[in-house]
């Protein structure tokens, strides 16, 4: 059974929005005679949920994290995800001791190297080559260690030409390469690495993603933060998920991924009507879009689907219109567009059919864009319409659940040789 390497117990971080303190001498007072009688923080209890979209006017402390608890193994790869905000990045800062929790404890066995921001462990006024040595060094390693090292930590980087200039002077790609290859190479028991990859190119994307596939091949520990969730499959063995603070979800990395997917569709699944308010453009007044299936309640696979935009023209004016696809995991399926018309004044509906059987059960949403004269566009409507795609009872008696998002009928022809 594998070791237990990081262990972490009801870790919860509380910022004060604004200035540092409480503000007033009154409440610092009534802070320290809380804390003299060994009583909470009264400050503590004010906002218990950090959600960064709503002010009130009132909230004045956030809990960034509330009563975050797991383990890691020895050579597991985690993942931690979660949208912008939801305190993924103060959990790694606290992980790698850049900053200290509000309560609760953290254990953790090994040598921990951090990649969490461009620059990161660097010292702006030292050369390339010196900030190597001088990362090797706080990891506990030797002078002969490091240099052991420094050919494959350059090699991989590729920054040897200003191995020797002040990394002051680097580009943020350069930084991030080179921040990357000293935390992978210098042999950590722990490598933690947060968003920031995503400032290199995707060729170096993809050397970093195979790195950290070696590095937990050898035994060591990946933690490893990300919005690419293709990443996060494919890398991690499991994963967490963050929301407004609270870790909500925690398993495998693909049962994680699927439902940090349907959490972010729950609150819009089933919107297949927009009725066009506040969209009256100079020329073009949007009525309404919906999706739509002759005879049924629910949308079923193997029915045709309609798209039906109704609109009013005030001016004459050419316009034609785009329809973008996309699965529930933001993956474009298919664009289309009409072709280019001459309106006149008056009110219209334009109706797109997808043909039934061409998409697989699931969870779908349109982006809708509307452009005049060929190349002008003056109205998109970002994941607009939500809908789910059902299969027929007995479909799914005969056929079970078919994998992809295209499920399309195509025809067999049957020859005799």
């Amino acid at each position: 059974m594998s070791k237990t390497i990081i262990e972490v117990e009801n870790i919860s971080k509380l910022y004060r929005l604004g200035q540092v303190g409480t503000g007033t001498i009154s409440n610092d007072i009534k802070r320290w005679w809380h804390t003299v009688r060994g009583k909470e923080d009264p400050f503590m209890k004010i906002g218990q949920s950090n959600d960064r979209t709503q002010d009130d006017g009132t909230l004045d402390f956030v809990w960034s994290l509330k009563d975050i608890n797991f383990e890691v193994k020895h050579g597991e790869v985690l993942g931690i995800i979660g949208r912008n905000g939801a305190g993924k990045s103060t959990l790694l800062k606290i992980l790698s001791k850049i900053t200290a929790p509000t309560t609760g404890r953290i254990s953790i066995e090994g040598r921990v190297a951090s990649l969490l921001e461009v620059g990161t462990g660097f010292h702006p006024e030292l050369t390339g080559r010196e900030n190597i040595f001088l990362n090797g060094t706080i990891l506990g390693m030797s002078k002969t260690e490091v240099k052991s090292k420094l050919e494959e930590i350059v090699d991989f980087s590729g920054v040897a030409k200003y191995l020797d200039t002040p990394v002051k002077r680097y580009s943020s790609g350069m930084m991030v390469r080179l921040g990357f290859a000293v935390a992978a190479h210098l042999e950590p028991e722990i490598l933690i690495v947060d968003e920031v990859l995503a400032v290199g190119d995707v060729e170096f994307q993809k050397k970093c993603l195979g790195k950290m596939k070696d590095v937990s091949g050898e035994g060591r520990t990946v933690l490893f933060v990300s919005h690419n969730m293709e990443a996060v499959k494919n890398l991690c063995t499991k994963a967490i998920l963050l929301e407004k603070g609270h870790n909500v979800f925690s398993g495998y990395s693909s049962e994680v991924v699927s439902k940090y997917f349907s959490n972010n569709f729950s609150n819009k699944k089933g919107i297949t009507e927009w009725d066009g308010s506040h969209k009256e453009l100079d020329q073009v007044e949007m009525k309404s879009i919906k999706i739509s299936q002759e005879n049924e309640e629910k949308i079923k696979r193997k029915k045709s689907i309609n798209i039906s935009l109704e609109f009013f023209v005030k001016v004459s004016v050419e316009l034609h219109f785009e329809i973008h696809l996309f699965s529930k995991e933001g993956i474009l399926i298919f664009e289309v567009t009409s072709q280019p018309e001459n309106y006149s004044e008056g009110g219209y509906r334009e109706i797109c059919e997808i043909p039934g059987g061409l998409l697989n059960t699931g969870e779908f949403y349109f982006d809708i864009m509307i452009v005049k004269n060929h190349n002008q566009p003056i109205l998109k409507l970002e994941e607009v319409l939500y809908f789910e795609i059902e299969e027929s009872k007995r479909e799914i008696e005969f056929y079970g659940n078919w994998p992809g998002i295209l499920r399309p009928e195509l025809q067999w022809i049957k020859e005799r040789m």
